[in-house]
């Protein structure tokens, strides 16, 4: 009788769970792997499963939880219970920190923000301090929103009032119309704005020739195409804009009480935070270092996948 036989795991299936936000609501996370747990904060627009291509060869070594904000992705169907939606968002990490940590027994977690949600970090910091954080990787994001007289590296840099006033006009326009239930039942000149403005914003988002040709193709809709399309977003979209416009978003005076190991992950092209205003982050954290990718725009993973994969991988 072989008494040695090896059972081969089993294998790994995406799983969701749902962990109650800071107002009750169930926020949807998608789990996968075995091992430290690590978190993994969602980008602007992004589905967390996107994340997916570049953690799946770490599944048997560390266990991620996607969390999918108010808005996005799993959780598009939840509406946010105030306009101060970064805050709300740092207050539901807080619950979902807290659930990993209680459900897997260890005292801190590794914690990874893209772009906006690289900002949700910056306010949980200021908000809960760092005592659940074991490290964390600032993917592409400044702590501060609006240009100020001492800090030109505001998102969109010197286009900033350009851009802004854009989102004004068009948030501004849509207004009238943000109760309908429907995408479809909005002028045709509204979707049009609101279709370029997206297209608009990821454009700026990629610097390499491959990424804009992969969202020219992905962001084409034909016109007669469009009285039937489906938007599930677009008014939480709008929401988001206009807190980023009309609020201050500034976390700097937070970053020396951050005394964690820190990567600063930066996009050498991005033009959306610029690189040489977020090296100035390593001066201003206790503990933090800078990997630039000289050809990323602000969109890492897209731009840079295998650089992005293996500078996760050593941050972990």
């Amino acid at each position: 009788m072989i008494n040695n036989i090896v059972k081969k795991p089993k294998p790994y299936h995406l799983q969701t769970i749902s962990v109650a936000g800071s107002d009750g609501t169930l926020l949807p996370i998608s789990v996968i792997g075995r091992g430290q747990p690590v978190l993994m904060l969602h980008a602007f627009g992004m589905d967390a499963r996107q994340f997916l291509p570049f953690i799946l060869p770490l599944i048997n070594q560390y266990q991620f939880y996607l969390p999918h904000f108010c808005g996005f992705g799993l959780a598009d169907n939840l509406q946010l219970p105030q306009f101060d939606f970064i805050e709300q968002y740092a207050a539901d990490t807080k619950q979902v920190i807290d659930y990993i940590v209680k459900a897997t027994g260890v005292n801190k977690i590794s914690v990874a923000g893209i772009s906006m949600g690289a900002l949700v970090m910056w306010a949980y910091f200021k908000r809960f301090g760092t005592n659940d954080v074991s490290r964390y990787l600032n993917i592409d994001q400044a702590p501060i929103i609006r240009n100020q007289p001492d800090w030109q590296g505001g998102v969109f840099g010197a286009r900033q009032d350009e851009l802004f006033a854009q989102f004004e006009s068009l948030i501004s326009k849509t207004e009238p119309y943000m109760q309908l239930s429907s995408f479809r039942h909005l002028p045709y000149e509204l979707k049009l704005g609101l279709l370029a403005m997206e297209r608009a914003f990821s454009l700026l988002s990629v610097s390499r020739q491959h990424s804009q040709l992969l969202v020219k193709t992905l962001s084409h809709r034909a016109p007669h195409k469009m009285a039937l399309m489906t938007h599930s977003t677009w008014q939480h979209k709008l929401r988001c804009l206009n807190a980023y416009v009309q609020l201050p978003y500034d976390y700097r005076d937070v970053l020396p009480t951050v005394n964690i190991p820190t990567t600063l992950l930066i996009g050498g092209c991005s033009q959306l935070y610029s690189a040489k205003w977020q090296k100035r982050l390593t001066t201003m954290l206790p503990n933090a270092h800078s990997i630039i990718l000289p050809k990323s725009g602000h969109a890492v993973p897209m731009d840079a996948p295998i650089e992005f994969y293996q500078a996760l991988k050593r941050f972990l």
